[in-house]
């Protein structure tokens, strides 16, 4: 059976879950186009993941992939802090804002016992991780329904760790693709290399399904995949512009842009490595800073510099995810990025 029966869809093709610029309108679409359609949960109380997926199970019938975040919560550490408030404090001035006003809260949350009390009711048939997998109690629980889990590897080794831990199949990360690095292995950022040469590495390294993602944009890129070994592919970036994204009017703009054309990992925005459209911040400050609290702990002074600026049109302090290639990103509907993504499929 392929990946792709074994997921009950139509094309070999996923929507990456992405947190902030998608909610339940683009894995409709792309459920009902035959692909994967995902809906990010990190960022959504259970109340509203349960919401979202509701809306899911209202508009089709076809498989869904929810995924989650697996970090372990940080512990607060007032110097770090401190520090951090000191090199955003002249932004927050220049903006009006103050700095000692900074509101506290995490904003994304890891898999945990109560969400998937809720999940458990809903039954997706695809769950996914990101930073490995949860504890083995929860990924039995999940399993136990019979949803199929997927884990994201960035390194050989991830990969090898996630087959040998209960992952049913393994998404192969590349260095290009956007957001956040699914590293949990390791932080070292040299051990991070291309799709295309990590793809063909992971395939002769384990036995489960490979799935390929990081700078596929079009259907050469989505055919070259597949010819390399893998039995699937993961699609975000394209996907961004799409009018079933709630991707900003701003940030649609830079994906459009030649601003586009230069991206970096930064650990900025939320205290991981991330891959976005360099801006401001990430120019002035440094792409990959000590001086950022861990994840997700950055994020809470960040917010306050993006709403403002922002509200003025610009997006010098905004998470501009987006992968190293931009290409495919046009103003159209996800079910016809998705047939084209698919046209060169034998």
């Amino acid at each position: 059976m392929s990946l792709a029966q074994r997921l009950g869809i139509d094309l070999p093709i996923l929507q990456a879950p992405m947190a902030g610029v998608q909610g339940s309108s683009l894995a409709i679409a792309v459920a009902e186009g035959g692909g994967l359609g995902a809906l990010p949960c990190a960022m959504l109380s259970p109340e509203a993941m349960s919401d979202e997926l509701d809306r899911i199970r209202a508009k089709t019938t076809r498989p869904i992939n929810v995924n989650f975040f697996c970090h372990l919560p940080p512990e607060s550490d007032s110097a770090c802090d401190a520090r951090w408030h000191q090199a955003l404090a002249p932004y927050y001035a220049e903006l009006g804002l103050d700095i000692d006003s900074v509101p506290a809260g995490l904003g994304r949350r890891p898999f945990d016992a109560e969400v998937c009390d809720v999940l458990e009711t809903l039954r997706p048939e695809v769950v996914s991780f990101h930073f490995g997998l949860p504890s083995p109690t929860l990924l039995e629980r999940v399993k136990a329904w019979g949803a199929t889990v997927l884990s994201s590897a960035t390194t050989v080794e991830e990969a090898m760790w996630l087959e040998a831990n209960g992952a049913d199949a393994v998404i192969v990360q590349g260095l290009e693709a956007g957001g956040h690095r699914g590293m949990f292995l390791t932080e070292d950022l040299t051990t991070q290399v291309g799709t295309l040469a990590l793809l063909p590495q992971v395939r002769a390294a384990v036995t489960v399904p490979v799935i390929a993602a990081g700078g596929i944009a079009d259907a050469r890129g989505v055919a070259a995949a597949l010819a390399l070994g893998a039995d699937a592919v993961q699609v975000g970036t394209a996907f961004l512009c799409c009018p079933e994204a709630t991707t900003s009017m701003l940030h649609r703009r830079a994906l459009q842009s030649e601003a586009a054309r230069h991206t970096a990992l930064t650990n900025l925005y939320s205290g991981r490595p991330a891959r976005g459209i360099v801006t401001r911040l990430m120019r002035e400050l440094g792409p990959i800073s000590a001086l950022a609290p861990a994840f997700p702990l950055a994020t809470a002074a960040i917010g306050p510099l993006r709403s403002a600026a922002e509200a003025l049109g610009s997006g010098d302090f905004s998470p501009l995810w987006a992968g190293q290639n931009t290409s495919g990103c046009r103003e159209v509907p996800a079910t016809a990025l998705l047939r084209e993504l698919a046209s060169e499929i034998s």
